[in-house]
């Protein structure tokens, strides 16, 4: 431990603001810095790459927060894996480290970030070697340079906004992915070989559903358009039904100790960890099935009993297709393919519906509920958000349970009745939300769709809250967080 705190000395930080409240200006400035940042890179391509065979995963990307074929083409994936194995091994207590002080805090943090860069070349050298990102002959080691550098400039970005910005990087880099990705969805006019349907409506495709259903009433093709209607319903019904449950919560009656006649509510959510389970989860699938995919692509030869190309790479590869075999970034078999998800309805509607994919569809929803579970609760230990925490920053600010005694222990066994049963039951609801998401299909993907209705919802709360702060000195007297 003595020597990896000296290293973490070394390690290059986003330095903290020296202002305890940072202004609602100062914070949307970087915010949107960020976010135009993230537009900028998304759009910047890797120089030297010959074939970019992830654009077909274009589901995980959205997952990710990336563009596969760009700079940033790692996207959150080396921060959210890291966060992963680090929340696993404390949370079993293989690693031992009390993040309830100051210093337990700052050695999770070092060793998080450690693991982050571990993840950024090791991801990098996987997608080259393993030709997920086809280099041209002589620029391997430019290309992997490349997805290092932008590696980290995704990592320090993620660090940026959260201390200087709303909310994390990591949920509003998800956030600007679908959100275009959703638009692009609805009015999409180019189809898959890049003509314009506007002009030609009649015989080129259009892609956005808004445009396929005028061009099926047109063109009279019910099930185009049914199939269109299905996606736009579904994602309205699932806007609805988020937005329903971000609304439930119970709210804890407080008083100030020297005030008298002066209350405040503690809310806590339904969805007491917010969307970070959902994130988790959803980036150990796609990570599974990305992984999958580049492995399938280098033991192909092997597969395909070609003698002479089952050498080196393709032969390790073949050692780990249990995680799927792939056809057009589908997975077909494997882990890989039970652990993801089919559009049930789109297969009902166009008769493609086999017994498997209900089968497929139970093992899907079971998997997320049992991992958002297992990540939020990991993530209430590790992040703070435990009613031992909250006990003591709620005490901090000299506040106490309405009819008690002022005493942190009281304060922390009140918590108690609440904070664990909402941990467990939120991840259990959000995880069999993001599933059945999943399976019914939207305009993006379940999962996309639920993430970026709950960050957008995240930050609006945060912003509102910021707002009100500022627009009320006397809030920031009695209220210190």
């Amino acid at each position: 431990m003595v020597n990896l705190r000296g290293i973490f000395n070394y390690i290059p930080e986003i330095k903290k603001p020296d202002e305890k409240k940072l202004s609602f200006n100062i914070k949307a400035k970087w915010t949107l810095i960020a976010l135009a940042l993230f537009f900028i890179l998304a759009n910047i391509p890797l120089f030297g790459l010959s074939e970019n065979a992830l654009a077909r995963f274009e589901f995980l990307a959205i997952i990710l927060g990336t563009q596969f074929g760009s700079i940033i083409s790692l996207g959150i994936g080396p921060i959210v894996m890291a966060s992963i194995i680090l929340q696993l091994l404390t949370g079993s207590k293989i690693l031992n480290i009390d993040t309830t002080t100051l210093e337990g805090k700052k050695f999770f943090q070092g060793l998080q970030k450690i693991m982050v860069f571990f993840f950024i070349i090791f991801e990098s050298l996987v997608y080259v070697l393993m030709k997920g990102l086809q280099a041209a002959p002589g620029f391997q080691g430019l290309l992997i340079l490349q997805l290092i550098l932008g590696g980290l400039i995704i990592f320090y970005m993620d660090e940026l906004t959260t201390k200087w910005g709303f909310g994390s990087g990591v949920s509003l880099f998800i956030a600007a992915g679908v959100s275009w990705r959703l638009i692009t969805s609805a009015f999409q006019f180019l189809d898959n070989q890049g003509r314009n349907c506007l002009l030609n409506f009649k015989t080129v495709p259009c892609t956005g559903k808004v445009l396929v259903i005028l061009q099926s009433v047109i063109n009279q093709f019910p099930i185009e358009l049914l199939s269109a209607v299905g996606a736009i319903i579904t994602t309205f019904i699932i806007f609805m039904v988020v937005v329903w449950a971000q609304s439930l919560k119970v709210e804890i009656p407080l008083s100030f100790g020297r005030i008298r006649g002066y209350g405040v509510k503690w809310p806590l959510s339904f969805f007491y960890t917010s969307v970070i389970p959902v994130i988790l989860t959803a980036a150990l699938v796609a990570n599974i099935q990305l992984f999958g995919g580049i492995i399938d692509n280098a033991a192909a030869p092997c597969i395909a009993g070609i003698a002479e190309q089952c050498v080196g790479s393709a032969k390790f590869a073949s050692h780990f297709t249990f995680l799927g075999r792939f056809i057009d970034g589908r997975a077909i078999s494997g882990l890989a393919f039970w652990i993801g998800s089919s559009n049930l309805l789109e297969l009902t509607i166009r008769g493609g519906f086999l017994p498997k994919y209900l089968l497929q569809g139970l093992f899907h929803v079971l998997f997320f509920m049992f991992f958002s579970t297992l990540f939020a609760v990991f993530w209430i230990k590790t992040s703070g958000m435990d009613s031992k925490s909250q006990a003591h920053k709620i005490f901090a600010s000299g506040l106490q349970v309405a009819g008690f005694r002022q005493d942190e222990r009281i304060l922390e066994s009140i918590l108690d009745r609440y904070i664990m049963p909402l941990t467990v039951m939120g991840g259990l609801a959000i995880g069999f939300l993001a599933a059945i998401t999943n399976l019914m299909g939207a305009l993006v993907s379940g999962t996309a769709i639920l993430l970026v209705i709950m960050i957008m919802f995240q930050f609006y709360q945060n912003i509102a809250q910021q707002h009100a702060i500022d627009m009320h000195p006397i809030m920031r007297k009695f209220i210190k967080t």
